[in-house]
């Protein structure tokens, strides 16, 4: 016989939760272990607006609440608490960076969320390239494999502010942000 108490995930519950949890900045999510509770019918679409059974949650401290209990294991997103884990669904990532500035040679990003990164070697930028259209999707790490979709007008100012670095021997248009380098496309790509 279990002496474990079984948990009914909701978005209430893990509200709450996440409430107690976020008292003093970030909770510790990552040192959490909680038994996984089942899914919840919580979606981030790529625009980073998120869903709650169908619904846009419409109030932003509440979405702001849920991004700091958000963590991604493996393949698989998750809400998790001190006491359950619940699976949701990211269409793409689950941040947007909405704005960013240069602070010295520093560019930092403000996300959907709150949330301000400043790119460097512990949060990089990486661009993917659709295979059959060649369009780009930037993104910049936030935390722990968690990533912010650059917005398409942030990426139009980033691209102004580019430069061209030999990367890995080969001649790259890439940006440089607290002293590396993050390769966008092949010189020899552009137009």
């Amino acid at each position: 016989m279990t002496t474990q108490k079984i948990v009914t995930p909701s978005a209430e519950s893990l509200a709450s939760s996440a409430r107690a949890a976020t008292k003093k900045g970030l909770p510790p999510v990552h040192l959490w272990n909680p038994p996984h509770c089942g899914d919840l019918d919580m979606k981030i679409a790529r625009d980073g607006t998120w869903f709650y059974m169908g619904t846009p949650i419409g109030r932003p401290e509440l979405v702001r609440l849920f991004s700091t209990i958000l963590r991604k294991d493996g393949d698989d997103y998750v809400l998790v608490t001190p006491v359950e884990k619940v699976g949701i669904t990211v269409d793409d990532a689950p941040f947007v960076a909405v704005d960013f500035n240069r602070e010295g040679d520093t560019l930092v990003f403000e996300t959907n969320v709150g949330d301000f990164v400043e790119s460097g070697p512990d949060h990089p930028i990486r661009v993917v390239r659709d295979p059959s259209t060649g369009e780009p999707s930037p993104y910049v790490l936030v935390r722990a494999n968690l990533e912010a979709l650059i917005d398409r007008k942030s990426f139009y100012r980033l691209v102004e502010i580019g430069e061209h670095e030999t990367h890995d021997g080969t001649q790259w248009f890439g940006l440089r942000s607290a002293g590396e380098f993050f390769p966008i496309i092949p010189s020899a790509e552009l137009p």
